[in-house]
């Protein structure tokens, strides 16, 4: 809790002020309306966050025919997303949101009833779903909400809640049954992720547990030797403790009358990559960043090891505003391990660095705080470029790269502008540049947005010539109980680099400096090019036959393929793919694993690995394909109209750094293409 007195000062300070913030504000913690803030209020009612964008979409232009792209990006951030949430549901309800319909003939709850073990009431929220012609007040306890005619409202209540409509009282007695309470032990041998799920999809928690639900709408939580207080009726208990092992359940009817129902479930190891000197981690993790409850330094830790996550980086970021949530975490702990850190397992405080129009930055392994933590938020400029904090951080002795850096789709053949997308999306636009002046070390190509494009992007720039590691970052929040994939645990994607001797913070990062990775939602992948690994380089002789071969572990596996700076060598199914590269030209060699949908990845398109290159340099040239450096060319000349147009820059003076930039970085790839 807030006031454990073993936390510094300074962060239990913080974490009070959070919980006020949350009390005052709900969930959105009295940021900046903007439009992801905004959705902040609906996020624990999504069941399909894609449908909900496409509803937005369409209802946009249904309500404004000839808009653009840029308009139409921010007329959405001006619809009701509560009648989103309605029109998306249908008739649906769920276990966190019953609904009140409110019709011409009268009033009905539609709810999954939960069960209810002491007969307190339980909080949860009601969708009042009006279909009458006319506005309705309704009252819930002590506060009057208008509802607009056909009009939405999600409000929250308790099942003991006195709620009326027009006067009329509404019984709330299909919000929950009584239950004859029961408890389960479990226990696995080790720390794990443990998900207890009952009727309805009704979750289960040791007491002081958060009640997290993951990107599929199960609930979990960590431990072991755990014990549950649960009804007396069919559960399914399942246990797993991250990518490196499997998911097992068992289906359990608890006794009442026992006491106490012991469950011993262990989950058996996939694979044990530290075993062969690779070591998993997540770059970009986030602690406090609003949301429905307020996340300890504590929590994390359990966390950490519950899914037997080598390497956790929390990030202090802000959200719209000035607020830099666990800055005073990141001033405290700079450079140091966090306290449940082991031999086997890192935490320490990174940031976010952030720009909605330029990208977002990760950064691991920085041994101070940074004097500017972002720029462009509340009407502020955009600038200095992010080329300064890449800089600064860098002096700081970060290792750093560009964070869920693109949203759209985009094939190996479209031209650029296609990934700058509209408005101030966060994406990484600024990545070609920095890329380009050696700014920095990684891309996250596994993140929560599109995977596909981000490698697409990954494989221009390493085309062009730079060097940059494959990295992840699930962007994962622990203060959200509930939104998608970031209220899944962390590490559901990983970054695995292979570190020289003992797991540290700075092998951790010199292992993504030189490139010596790969990032996965599952499978564990080994490529051997002749020897040699990712992030080694290979000069060779013009007519040189190389060996390649790739290797995977893990159910997830559909395909795999090799692919070079000309594209795909080869292609196969699971687990092995073999080929021979002649080699003509300076190239690189990757390999990307693809899969379906399954319990164990929580990313919408899939399994997906990919590895960072193994260079094939020939006469001592690198490889600067001329495709590749044409793309960025063109990437920049779009990333300077974007810059012009939509920058908020005060002076000509600032303009003039941004120009600069780009022109640095055109000067590189000009020469390597006249090279």
């Amino acid at each position: 809790m807030c006031d454990d007195p073993t936390l510094p000062p300074e962060v239990r300070r913080a974490l009070a002020e959070y919980r006020e913030l949350l009390a005052e504000h709900g969930p959105t913690w009295g940021e900046d309306p903007i439009m992801y803030v905004r959705q902040m209020d609906v996020d624990a009612f999504m069941v399909d966050e894609s449908l909900f964008w496409l509803t937005c979409v369409e209802r946009v232009f249904e309500l404004h025919p000839g808009a653009t792209e840029e308009e139409a990006a921010v007329l959405i951030a001006g619809l009701d997303f509560q009648r989103i949430i309605r029109d998306t549901l249908g008739d649906q309800v769920l276990d966190n949101l019953a609904a009140l319909r409110v019709t011409p003939a009268g009033t009905r709850l539609d709810a999954r009833a939960q069960a209810v073990l002491d007969g307190r009431p339980i909080r949860t929220h009601l969708l009042v779903d009006s279909s009458r012609a006319e506005a309705v007040t309704v009252r819930v306890d002590d506060r009057s909400y208008e509802i607009e005619p056909g009009g939405a409202r999600v409000v929250p209540v308790t099942s003991g809640s006195a709620v009326s409509v027009d006067g009329a009282a509404v019984a709330l007695d299909a919000l929950t049954r009584p239950a004859a309470p029961a408890r389960l032990r479990l226990r696995a041998g080790f720390p794990c992720r443990w998900t207890v799920v009952g009727d309805h999809g009704q979750g289960w928690y040791p007491e002081g547990a958060e009640p997290n639900r993951d990107a599929a709408r199960m609930p979990y939580f960590h431990g072991d030797d755990l014990t549950v207080d649960v009804p007396a009726e069919p559960l399914t208990v399942r246990v797993t403790r991250g990518m490196e092992y499997e998911i097992v359940e068992t289906a359990v009817t608890p006794d009442a009358a026992a006491g106490e129902t012991l469950v011993e479930l262990t989950p058996r190891r996939l694979h044990d990559a530290a075993a062969r000197g690779w070591y998993g981690g997540d770059l970009h993790v986030h602690l406090n960043w609003a949301g429905d409850t307020v996340a300890t330094p504590a929590q994390a830790g359990a966390l950490q090891h519950g899914e037997d996550l080598h390497v956790l980086n929390l990030v202090a970021g802000n959200v719209a505003s000035e607020r830099v949530y666990d800055r005073e975490a990141l001033e405290h702990w700079a450079g140091r391990d966090l306290p449940w850190s082991d031999a086997t397992h890192v935490a320490r405080m990174g940031l976010e660095y952030r720009n909605d129009l330029l990208g977002h930055l990760y950064a691991f392994g920085v041994a101070a705080p940074p004097e500017r933590y972002h720029t462009g938020f509340l009407d502020t400029v955009d600038w200095p470029p992010n080329s300064a904090a890449c800089r600064e951080l860098r002096e700081r002795g970060a290792v750093m790269g560009y964070s869920h850096p693109f949203h759209v789709p985009i094939g190996e053949d479209d031209p650029p502008p296609a990934a700058l997308t509209a408005g101030r999306n966060c994406s990484a636009r600024e990545v070609v540049a920095d890329a380009a002046l050696g700014l920095i070390d990684s891309l996250d190509v596994l993140n929560h947005s599109s995977i596909e494009t981000t490698a697409v992007v990954y494989r221009h720039l390493i085309g062009a010539g730079n060097t940059l590691a494959v990295t992840a970052g699930t962007d994962t929040m622990f203060s959200f109980n509930r939104r998608g994939s970031q209220s899944s645990p962390p590490g559901w994607e990983r970054v695995y680099a292979r570190v020289d001797g003992a797991l540290t913070a700075e092998s951790f990062a010199e292992a993504i400096r030189r490139g010596r990775t790969f990032a996965t939602t599952g499978p564990f992948v080994e490529l051997d090019v002749a020897g040699h690994g990712p992030g080694d380089t290979l000069d060779l002789a013009p007519g040189t036959r190389v060996p390649v071969t790739v290797r995977t572990i893990g159910p997830e596996v559909a395909a795999i393929q090799l692919r070079t700076a000309d594209g795909v060598l080869a292609e196969g199914p699971p687990d092995e793919l073999t080929a021979e590269l002649v080699v003509s030209g300076p190239t690189y060699v990757v390999a990307v694993v693809t899969g379906p949908r399954n319990p164990r990845s929580y990313h919408y398109s899939g399994s997906y690995a990919h590895t960072s290159p193994v260079y094939l340099d020939v006469g001592g040239a690198h490889v600067a394909r001329e495709s590749d450096l044409r793309w960025c060319l063109d990437y920049l000349d779009a990333l300077e109209e974007k810059i012009r147009s939509h920058g908020r820059l005060d002076t000509e003076e600032q303009l003039a750094d941004h120009v600069e930039l780009l022109a640095a970085a055109r000067a590189v790839y000009r020469a390597r293409l006249e090279g």
